[in-house]
């Protein structure tokens, strides 16, 4: 009993030392004269001023907490912010305290708004702040030697969190910047002790909400380890959910990580994750895409690289992603597809209701059916640096089939090149170029097809098949325009077709012959309904055009079959989608070919034929003015020649008798 006692006063006596010592520290504690110190150290060692506008306050129970109100620092000389806070509290442990053990309770800070510059130099605002090299002690100067310094105490830290906080980056020599606003960080336990950093976990969160757009991200850290200026980080992982408009994005991304800030370089070692794109005008309403890969980034060099790994339904895609250099941006990359179907994933295209026009305009009025003439906005390529190559096994792109398709593009100065490119399509082969240009929205291409079917090339390019046959078709055209329709209004250049084994769909004119006689009978013109399960063959057909304004003319168009020759000339109007064109039939042989007997009686007569009208519907009509004088002619003329021929046997039976 007496020892306990004899324990209680001592207790007691260390509770009265305590409390006064306590009470001293609070009396004595004088927060304007340490405001001003804090501020002329600051100055004294970075250059820039620390304001404290806020309260400065000790607190001992219980623990040792530091409270700072309103504050904001500088840059260097004085003039504009750095940095503000609304208010900051350090909370530590007193008793670690005495074995050099830093035991903070907990960090909070809220209202921490950090503005950064890069400045044309390449060296940041805020460079100074994340530390600078040791400096060295000159001969007989007062640098502490290395051996002779004490070791840093060790800090443990239980948890951090910061709210409100806010970054703001502007970046003098490209012109970029940008804002994050409500940025919240939280930590488990943090450990620091001889130059090493361990924490069992950091967590980021950011929010960003403006006018139809809407961003919640967290960026978590586990299992991070550092020494010597090197990071190891078990776990990185990013959550986001974005909203723009009606498209909605939620990514997914974890990897280990390496960071080194000596070198400046960070790795992402093992990339995983998926990203779900939702959008109420894609057909299949979301798109899931899972994500592996790797990527690295050297912010000496201003270089980096991404290697990602997907796949979008049964399509297999391989990316490959090099940035040689940040400011301006240069990027060169390598994408591969084994198949990919790009129809699928593409909202229905816009049609007007009748009498009006298609939502975002540019349909034609009053012409149920028709569709929005889509924009072409080619500014996008104006500062890109951008050298890459695409292919694709299998591809399907607004209707068009290709197979192994090879692209290599070249983007700089404002202009996109496209050469080689390459594919197989309808069991034919394209080579040539394409070249974007957004100085002027220009497009021109150079395509040579060989060996192509053209009636399904053209079913699924115009939605028109009236031309069938298997040959060669070459282009060299450019054009401009802020739209579809105004750039074939103004394209110019030339093209050229042969074709064999095909047809001229909408008309049969060898059936048009062998009705002649009757047509012939009905007077100056007789108009022919358009007819697609009519058509006229042919074995060979041929023909250029010379391009301007958005009209092709050609004037020598050659069509051969056994029976018939077709000769033609005329305007296709591209740019409004009409025709005016005349064909020529007439007969070359009678005695064989189907029908051929039936075609006797117009034998070398030749047969008019004009095609007008829109492109989905022209107008043919057989113009008879002059064809039955022809028909007389002819007949007459074939008449002299049968009595020629008797004459010419007759004289030469004479002869022979004469000579007998």
């Amino acid at each position: 009993m007496k020892a306990l006692k004899t324990a209680a006063i001592v207790l007691g006596v260390f509770i009265l030392i305590a409390a006064g010592a306590a009470g001293w520290l609070l009396a004595s504690f004088d927060a304007a004269r340490l405001k001003q110190e804090l501020a002329a150290a600051v100055e004294r060692q970075t250059g820039r001023v620390l304001k404290i506008d806020g309260e400065l306050a000790l607190g001992l129970w219980p623990d040792v907490a530091v409270t700072l109100g309103r504050a904001s620092l500088s840059e260097r000389g004085g003039k504009g912010e750095t940095a503000r806070l609304e208010r900051a509290r350090v909370a530590v442990a007193v008793l670690p305290l005495l074995s050099r053990r830093v035991v903070v309770k907990h960090v909070e800070v809220d209202g921490l708004a950090v503005s950064v510059v890069k400045r044309r130099d390449g060296t940041l605002s805020i460079a100074d702040l994340l530390g600078a090299p040791a400096q060295k002690a000159s001969p007989g100067g007062t640098a502490a030697q290395t051996g002779s310094a004490s070791p840093p105490p060790e800090l443990d830290i239980a948890g951090i969190r910061i709210a409100n906080a806010r970054l703001d980056w502007r970046d003098e020599a490209g012109g970029g910047q940008f804002s994050l606003a409500d940025l919240d960080f939280s930590s488990g336990p943090v450990r620091m002790a001889a130059g090493k950093l361990s924490a069992q976990a950091l967590t980021l969160a950011a929010r960003l909400d403006s006018a139809g757009r809407k961003l919640a991200a967290t960026l978590s850290l586990s299992d991070v380890a550092s020494e010597a200026g090197t990071f190891r980080i078990g776990r990185f992982a990013l959550d986001a959910d974005a909203r723009m408009n009606d498209a909605h994005v939620v990514a997914k991304l974890a990897s280990p990580v390496a960071l080194d800030l000596d070198k400046q370089t960070v790795a992402l070692t093992q990339l995983a994750g998926q990203l779900d794109l939702t959008h109420p005008r894609l057909p299949m309403k979301t798109l899931a895409l899972p994500l592996a890969g790797a990527a690295h980034a050297d912010l000496a060099r201003q270089s980096a690289g991404l290697r990602l790994d997907t796949r979008l339904d049964a399509s297999t895609i391989k990316a490959k992603l090099d940035i040689g250099k940040f400011a301006p941006l240069a990027l060169a990359f390598d994408l591969d597809i084994d198949q990919l179907d790009l129809d699928k994933y593409l909202p229905p295209e816009e049609k007007v209701s009748p009498g009006g026009t298609a939502a975002g305009g540019g349909g034609t009025p009053g012409v149920p059916g028709t569709i929005a003439d889509p924009p072409i906005d080619l500014s996008a390529l104006k500062g890109l640096d951008l050298k890459g190559t695409v292919k694709v096994g299998a591809l399907t792109a607004a209707k068009l089939k290709a197979t192994n398709l090879r692209l290599q593009l070249d983007a700089r100065n404002g202009r996109l090149t496209i050469a080689p490119l390459s594919a197989n399509l309808y069991d034919g082969r394209l080579a040539g170029s394409l070249a974007l240009d957004a100085h002027g929205n220009r497009v021109a291409a150079k395509q040579t097809l060989t060996g192509v079917r053209i009636d399904p090339l053209l079913k699924d390019l115009t939605g028109q098949d009236r031309l069938a046959g298997r040959g060669d078709v070459a282009l060299d055209i450019a054009g401009h325009g802020a739209t579809v329709g105004a750039l074939k209004k103004t394209l110019a250049g030339t093209a050229r077709i042969a074709l064999a084994d095909g047809a001229v769909k909408g008309i049969n004119i060898g059936q048009k012959l062998r009705e002649a006689r009757a047509l012939l009978k009905g007077g100056q013109t007789a108009s022919v309904a358009d007819d697609r399960a009519q058509q006229t063959d042919f074995s060979a057909l041929s023909a250029s055009f010379r391009l301007a304004n958005g009209v092709a003319r050609n004037d020598d168009l050659l069509a051969k079959s056994p029976l018939l020759r077709i000769a033609g000339a005329g305007d296709i109007d591209i740019g409004n989608g009409r025709l005016d064109y005349l064909l020529k039939a007439s007969v070359v042989a009678t005695s064989t070919g189907q029908g051929g007997k039936e075609l006797e009686q117009v034998k070398g007569i030749t047969l008019p034929v004009r095609l007008t009208g829109p492109f989905d519907r022209p107008d043919w009509k057989i113009e008879l003015a002059g064809v039955a004088e022809e028909a007389v002619k002819a007949k007459v003329a074939e008449k002299k020649a049968e009595i020629r021929e008797k004459a010419r046997d007759q004289l030469k039976n004479k002869l022979k008798g004469l000579f007998k």
